[in-house]
Formats: structure tokens, sequence, C-alpha cells
């Protein structure tokens, strides 16, 4: 990620973080052993599931993690609110000029399904750097697994047909347009319209010309003639610049040239109007003229919705360009998720759980450090996940109990098949996990979701998947909510 950004990402944080970490350092507590899960509470746009992204620029940012000199300095000059030095003690600043990640990493692979407060990431190490890296893992993870979430949900509904990513321009700044880009095709989009994108990650690009292309010449049709003299191997012309239909006419016009040469019209792309109308009209249009194999490409805010609601009524599109409702979640702003401490060592070496409460109880984070196992049927189905507390036995029967809902329960027979979902991948901050490609992840995730109950990936209203906490970990939780309030604690 530096290498993306030509200079250090150690400030990409809040300042708490580092208010925090100078009080850690301060008090000698710096080095205590601690453990962190990054988990969420819902699934995104009322989904059945959530798709894992995000892991590859998380580890990127904790084995570059360094504070260079400028940052140093840029600390220094932070002042308190009596005028003085925020960070009054040198040798805190000396600290961070050493310090580099030496904590595990545990995580859940990129192109997952996972389920509310199930833990994506697990930090184990020095207070002090577990608890630094914080935001910015927050900022990584959320924003890609929201973005690979939308575009699993959108290539579902396009039902195997090609899914282009048109979103760059809509998207939230430069960082938020490169990673949808790369979200979206672990999500399952074929190819994207982001060139950067496409040369950092090695996703297909794709694109021909806008409406401004059209309007630069005299007339549609020569600006269908021009376009395809100078770039005959790329042609789907924008048909919809002044009258959709005869602009469909002067495409075939163009195509029947086109074919005479050797090349072909490739498509042609409807951006506004009534796309079912104009997909039906325009294929018979391309039809009549001999262009059977020229495809209908559609933009213009689409979503999954949209999309299934054109499937419905007919439409006779096969490509779908999704922009602004992909790039930028839509109808959802951000994933929502969460880093919590779970977890402290005493002076003995023996871990001791910790837990956040609130009076919402969908708040109330999970103790002690956690796995998650998946269980499958004969067939290799997902049917349920356990999160359970690390060293816990499980080799008999296993239930699961819903983290906010007690009568949700399942029981998992002795001998079911089953697999851990968070596998290492940093050990005392050094790499220890064969990163897979990108196009590696983008199957993963198409073979993962087709594991999942079609009920689960259904758009609206889908079924709950039983993922909850192995009943020891219930009790646990239900405990440590239960017990009396230490000291000047206070509760929310």
């Amino acid at each position: 990620m530096k290498g993306l950004y030509g200079q250090s990402l150690a400030l990409l944080t809040d300042l708490y973080q580092l208010t925090m970490a100078y009080g850690y350092w301060k008090l000698g507590l710096a080095e205590r052993e601690a453990c962190f899960h990054l988990t969420f509470r819902s699934n995104p746009f009322h989904a059945g599931y959530s798709l894992a992204c995000g892991l590859h620029d998380a580890v990127d940012y904790l084995t570059d993690l360094r504070f260079d000199e400028s940052d140093v300095a840029y600390l220094e000059s932070l002042k308190g609110n009596d005028g003085g030095p925020l960070f009054e003690d040198r040798g805190f600043l000396d600290h961070l000029r050493a310090l580099r990640f030496t904590c595990d990493l545990d995580a859940i692979p990129e192109g997952t399904p996972v389920f509310p407060y199930e833990p994506l990431l697990r930090v184990t190490g020095p207070m002090l750097q577990a608890q630094l890296v914080e935001t910015p893992l927050l900022t990584i993870v959320n924003f890609q697994t929201l973005i690979a979430t939308k575009a699993s949900r959108v290539c579902f509904a396009a039902q195997g047909e090609p899914v282009l990513d048109f979103g760059l321009r809509r998207a939230q700044g430069i960082d938020g347009g490169i990673t949808a880009s790369r979200a979206a095709y672990v999500g399952g989009a074929e190819a994207t319209a982001n060139v950067l994108a496409g040369k950092l990650f090695d996703i297909p690009v794709r694109g021909t010309h806008a409406h401004s292309w059209v309007m630069a010449f005299d007339d549609e049709l020569e600006a269908f003639e021009q376009y395809a003299r100078v770039m005959p191997n790329n042609c789907v012309f924008l048909v919809d610049t002044y009258n959709t239909l005869d602009g469909v006419r002067h495409a075939a016009r163009v195509g029947c040239e086109l074919k005479k040469t050797g090349h072909k019209l490739v498509g042609i792309r409807l951006d506004s109007g009534d796309l079912a109308y104009l997909s039906i009209e325009s294929r018979k249009i391309l039809d009549d003229t001999g262009l059977h194999e020229t495809t209908i490409l559609a933009s213009n805010e689409l979503d999954e919705h949209l999309i299934a609601s054109l499937k419905q009524q007919g439409a006779k599109i096969t490509v779908w360009g999704v922009g602004t409702k992909l790039a930028t979640g839509g109808d959802q702003p951000a994933l929502g998720g969460v880093y919590k401490l779970s977890a402290l060592k005493d002076a003995e070496g023996r871990w001791e759980p910790r837990i956040k409460r609130s009076e919402q109880a969908a708040k109330s984070s999970v103790p002690g450090i956690q796995q998650v196992r998946r269980y499958l049927n004969a067939s290799g189905q997902f049917v349920g996940d356990a999160i359970y507390e690390v060293g816990a036995e499980l080799g008999g029967e296993v239930t699961i109990i819903s983290p906010t809902d007690i009568t949700r329960r399942k029981t998992f027979a002795r001998g079911t098949s089953h697999e851990d979902l968070l596998v290492p991948i940093l050990r005392r901050g050094q790499l220890v996990y064969d990163r897979p490609s990108l196009r590696d992840i983008r199957r993963r995730g198409a073979e993962q979701l087709a594991k999942l109950h079609p009920t689960i990936r259904r758009l609206d209203n889908p079924h709950p998947y039983p993922a909850g906490l192995e009943e020891r970990l219930f009790e646990l939780r239900t405990r440590m909510l239960l017990a009396p309030l230490k000291s000047g604690e206070d509760e929310g």
C-alpha cells in the first residue's frame, strides 16, 4: 500500500489510537499481550451473508507499518489543551520511530461467506501495537467487504451474465474507486472500466466511448463510422445520445460494414430510458440485420433489484454495467464492523477474557480468543457456523446459540464434517500465509457462495444462516454480562 500512495500510512488512524498508545507506553502496559477481534453486527443490504474482502491490503498495511521522520515531527508538533506538547515524553516518539508490527494475525481468507459476530481478523500481541492498528484495519476490511458483498448480489441477480464495474467516476475518492474495483472483482464482476485498477490488480478492463464522442461529430452515424474506422476491434456503441432506436439502427448499419472487413459490432449500450422495452426493440433491429452475435449492454443506475426486475420483464440485456450503486454500496454506505478487545494476559501468562457491555444487546461484545468452525453436510453444503473459544474441545455434539436471540439454536452431531475458518497469516509480524492471486480469490468466492443454500442468497427476505456462539462461549458471555459491575465501571 505504501508503494501506491508514495508515503507512510502510519498516521492513517484516529487520534485516540495514538493517545491510548501513549497511555499504555507511559504506564508500562505497551508490551502486555492482548487479543482483539474485528467483527460486524449485521449483514449489509438486508442480505443473508457477507463476503470477506480486504485481507491482502490489511496484510500490506501491517507489514509496511512505519512511522517516518515526518510522521514523528508532526506528532511532536501537536498541542494539548494547556498549550503544551500533547505527547510530552520524547521517549514515546522514539518508540514509534522504532516500531515494527510484531503481532500475530489470524484471518478468514478473502472470498469466504461470513456472518454477524464472526471474527474476520484476530490480532494477538503487544497491547500498544494491537490497539494502534484498529482504525486502518476497519477502514480496509469494512469497505472492501461491503463492496464485495454488493457485487456478489448484483452477479446473483444477473444469473451468470457478465457484470462490469463502471463505478470509478461516482466512487468516494481515488482510493474508494481503486479498492471498490478490486472488491467488485472479488465479488464476481468480470471486468472494470478503471484502468489503474486493471494495471494494479490485473483485472480485465472494458470501455469504448461516451456521449461526447457522438456529440463531437455532425451526426450519430458519422460518429459510429469514425469510431469503427479507428478502433474496429473495440466497437460497443452508446446508442442513446439522441433517439435510442435510431441510434440502434445507425449502429446496426455500421455493424454490417464491420462484418465485411472481418470485424464485428461487439455490442450496443443502453444508458437511459425504459431499458426493458428498448432492449427488446433493439434486439429485433439487430437480429433483422443479421447481427445476432451483437450483445446488448445496459447501464444507468443499476443494482441487483433493478437487474432482477429487468430479467423478469424479459429484457434482452446480456451484459450489465453497474456503477454508482456498486462502487459506493448504494443503499448502505458502510458495513459497520467493529474491533474489540476480547482478552488480556495476566502476570502469570494466563488469558483473561474481556467484554464490552451495552444496554443494546447487539452491541455487547464476545469475550475470549475466538475461532469459527463451519459445518458441512454430506454434499458439501454449508449448514452452520460455531464461534468458539480457542482451546475448547469440540469432539462431541456442538450446540450454537444466537448471540441476540436465545431461542435460536442448532446442534451439530458428533462427526459432522467441518473446517476452521481463521488461518494463520502473520506470526510475530512475519508473513506465513501463501497469498492467493486475485483471480484465485474471485474463484474461491464463487465456489464458496455456491455452497450456501439458494434461499440464503436470495435478494429479499433471505433465509437466516445458522451462525452463533458455541454453548460454553455463550454461557461465558452471559455470565460476564450479568456479573456485578466493578467499582467505578459504567455500563453503556
